[in-house]
């Protein structure tokens, strides 16, 4: 695919994303000596992740499409910042091969993949034939074929999927359980994947009933040699999106582990895979395993695994891409880990997003937590992006004790002014079905169809009346990455926000 690397130090890193993973991302830049560079579009222009950054570019826009999908105006940016490398993080254009290619092609060093890895995997069809090449087993699949597309559906058998060929992340992803929702949901997932990935193409595949989603973490040295960071359980998901990880599996063995992490390895190996990927499987109710599809970047449930193996991934990344070298043994692995996505959407309402503006944040703390986040009192939460706000992962010596720790951490958080998904997220850790292991990717849409808010709202209305009482600073950014304080008083910041209503 390339020459062999050679190892060069990275001196100023521009970070082409936004938000929590942007911020995470720079830490460890920091702590490595490596400068960062922040882009933003307007809308994010006194983002958390600006104002950490040692500078920052304006990509101008107030959309995706406008600035941070938009791989000239981003290379354009980077070169002016005069960084010599670039770091995708997750979503936009972390897997998009032609950005990774003008990256190289403007002389800078791509913190991931080979862009031929990346445009092998992000086919969705062709990474499937490249996993059957591999011996790697996959589940039944159909294309969908002018004239042919109904007799593909009923020679698979119902229900099945309708998946998007360039997608990922259950965007372009549609659930058919009889023939006469076929064409509703073929048109639905083509117009879905045309506007997230550029690429309207889709296939059908069959729906292996109560799933688990479990997926291996790999890293490659870009020279054929592969190791693996063990797997990661991402069972608990709605609309087809993770919402709880955790590493260890509940439901793994150490022979399943094995066959499902060589398999993996092996797939990464055979592509001369460079960096950090993760090999995503359906594993049925048999412990009987196929392959879904190849991540060719970081996760955003990559927490979790550093957690349990005590690695820097970031930092594995960074050193990769400069040539270096992978570990020369793979990592040991020690107690539990569980992450919690916390997005900006509201659960009683199908989990639709939300906005508004952050009146008050706190954060949890305290043994095994972790935090990842670009929270700040006085944030404006953009409708443009994804709503997902932070991360709040927990370690323990086992799998019950980072039960107790993760929900107790989600009763330690409080956000103020935004409806979260918080207090449902507190309900599915302490679900005996959870405790006991027990969720399948489909347990959310079957189990919690029409959840109703707890009222856990003791602390977060203590929280916004001391907001509301004495007011808070909110970082605001300039260009240059500084950062300046702006005081809020109650009235400034209560926008829509009634006592009751906000979310903890």
């Amino acid at each position: 695919m390339s020459a062999k690397p050679v190892f060069r130090t990275l001196r100023r890193l521009l970070v082409a994303n936004r938000s929590e993973i942007a911020c995470r991302i720079m830490r460890t830049a920091r702590e490595m000596g490596i400068e960062t560079v922040a882009i933003y579009s307007e809308p994010d222009r006194t983002a958390a992740h600006v104002a950490l950054a040692d500078r920052s570019e304006p990509l101008g826009g107030d959309t995706p499409a406008t600035s941070y999908l938009d791989i000239a105006r981003i290379v354009d940016a980077a070169r002016r910042a005069g960084a010599d490398s670039v770091h995708p993080g997750y979503g936009f254009l972390a897997e998009n091969a032609t950005f990774a290619r003008a990256v190289e092609d403007a002389g800078m060093v791509f913190v991931g993949p080979h862009p031929e890895a990346i445009a092998a995997m992000g086919d969705k069809i062709r990474a499937r034939e490249l996993a059957v090449a591999n011996g790697v087993p996959v589940i039944p699949s159909a294309p969908c074929t002018e004239g042919k597309t109904a007799a593909a559906a009923e020679a698979l058998g119902f229900p099945l999927l309708v998946k998007a060929a360039a997608g990922g992340g259950g965007r372009g992803m549609r659930m058919v359980r009889k023939a006469d929702e076929l064409e509703e949901a073929l048109a639905s997932a083509r117009r879905e994947a045309g506007s997230a990935f550029g690429d309207d193409r889709v296939y059908l595949e069959r729906f292996v009933t109560d799933p688990r989603h479990i997926e291996i973490q790999v890293f490659g040295d870009g020279r054929g040699r592969v190791i693996h960071f063990g797997e990661r359980e991402c069972s608990v998901q709605r609309r087809h999106q993770k919402i709880i990880e955790e590493s260890p599996s509940p439901v793994m063995t150490p022979e399943l582990r094995a066959q499902m992490a060589d398999a993996a390895v092996h797939l990464a190996a055979g592509i001369e895979y460079r960096g950090a990927g993760t090999v995503e499987f359906v594993v049925d109710p048999e412990r009987r395993f196929y392959f879904l599809e190849m991540n060719t970047r970081l996760q955003v449930e990559h927490p979790v695994t550093e957690l349990v193996t005590s690695t820097d991934l970031v930092r594995l990344q960074l050193e990769i891409a400069a040539g270096g070298s992978l570990p020369r043994h793979a990592p040991e692995f020690r107690g539990h880990a569980i992450e919690c996505r916390i997005y900006a959407e509201d659960p009683a309402n199908g989990f639709l997003p939300t906005g508004g503006t952050v009146l008050r944040v706190e954060h949890p703390c305290g043994p095994g937590v972790r935090v990842d986040s670009a929270l700040f009192d006085g944030l404006v939460v953009p409708v443009e992006y994804d709503p997902l706000l932070a991360k709040i992962s927990v370690w323990g010596t086992d799998r019950a004790q980072a039960t107790a720790r993760a929900a107790h951490a989600l009763e330690d958080l409080a956000i103020v002014g935004v409806t979260t998904n918080v207090s449902f997220l507190i309900d599915v850790l302490r679900d005996s079905l959870f405790v006991d292991g027990g969720f399948t990717t489909t347990t959310v849409e079957e189990r919690y169809r029409g959840w109703k808010r707890s009222r856990r709202d003791g602390f977060v209305l203590a929280a916004a009346a001391a907001a509301l009482a004495a007011g808070r600073p909110t970082p605001a950014a300039t260009g240059s990455g500084s950062q300046r304080a702006r005081s809020l008083g109650p009235w400034d910041t209560l926008g829509a926000w009634r006592a009751g209503t906000g979310e903890s």
